[in-house]
């Protein structure tokens, strides 16, 4: 009698297939403002800061760790250069150096970037790894909601500024649960201020916050679960699963949501 094989996807927390991230950019005082936004919406944000910058316009150091709670801090660099243009030297002491000062402040290992001016090269890609950075940033709009394929060269789906409502009413739609999808909204908070466009993201963030079928994460949270999804051991005939995580990783086994808990042989 022939063998059934089994369809088994890799799925998002709790078995969803959609997740939104925010990544903002400079660390500008309407981040109070963005942050309270987030936070009211159950919306997570990655917020992406330069240790070296202490202008009247920023958020103080000592401000971060309260008003960042719950996101994520990231680097920036210490003192937002158009590293491409840097030696790679530098680049490496601008990464390190904004590490450091970040660290100190939030008292837990600042793993991603966004690249400074959206600025990056090959040979910053490649160093990043030995910097401890997990991931970067680029200024890159995809207008799509593909999960990426390097992490080091990140594109988002759109600035908020490029017809972030219409990508969130899409986003929203999206039903197909043999596909993982992401949307990634990126910008700097000031913006809205500049523009007197707050109630775009005011807008956007009634539409899609407080969604069951969508995970709200920061980048570092996505770019944890999809290393350890990866790290699953999954027998041959996928009757059971290893899952030598310190979290829970979901799967979608035959259209059955299932839970391979950290540290567990679960049978599937």
């Amino acid at each position: 009698m022939e063998e059934h094989m089994k369809v088994i996807y890799t799925c998002f927390p709790k078995g969803k297939h959609k997740v939104l991230t925010m990544s903002y950019d400079d660390g500008r005082k309407e981040d109070r403002r963005l942050v309270a936004m987030f936070n009211e919406y159950g919306i997570k944000g990655t917020f992406n800061l330069n240790g070296g910058l202490d202008l009247d316009e920023r958020i103080p150091k000592q401000e971060y760790k309260k008003l960042y709670e719950g996101h994520e801090v990231a680097c920036h660099t210490y003192l937002h250069p158009t590293i491409a243009r840097s030696p790679i030297e530098h680049v490496a002491r601008e990464i390190l150096e904004d590490r450091r000062t970040l660290e100190k402040v939030m008292g837990y290992p600042v793993r991603g970037l966004a690249y400074p001016n959206g600025s990056v090269n090959r040979q910053i890609m490649d160093l990043l790894p030995a910097t401890g950075i997990r991931y970067a940033r680029t200024t890159v709009s995809t207008d799509g909601f593909a999960m990426p394929e390097d992490f080091y060269h990140w594109d988002a789906t759109c600035h908020h500024d490029r017809n972030l409502l219409e990508r969130g009413q899409e986003f929203a739609a999206l039903y197909k649960k043999q596909y993982l999808y992401m949307m990634y909204v990126w910008g700097h908070s000031y913006e809205f201020t500049q523009n007197g466009n707050w109630d775009v993201m005011e807008n956007f963030c009634k539409m899609i916050g407080h969604r069951q079928d969508i995970w709200y994460a920061s980048n570092i949270q996505i770019v944890d679960y999809m290393r350890a999804a990866a790290e699953l051991e999954i027998g041959v005939d996928g009757d059971f699963v290893y899952n030598p995580n310190a979290q829970s990783i979901w799967l979608e086994v035959d259209g059955r949501i299932m839970e391979a808990e950290p540290g567990k042989l679960v049978a599937l």
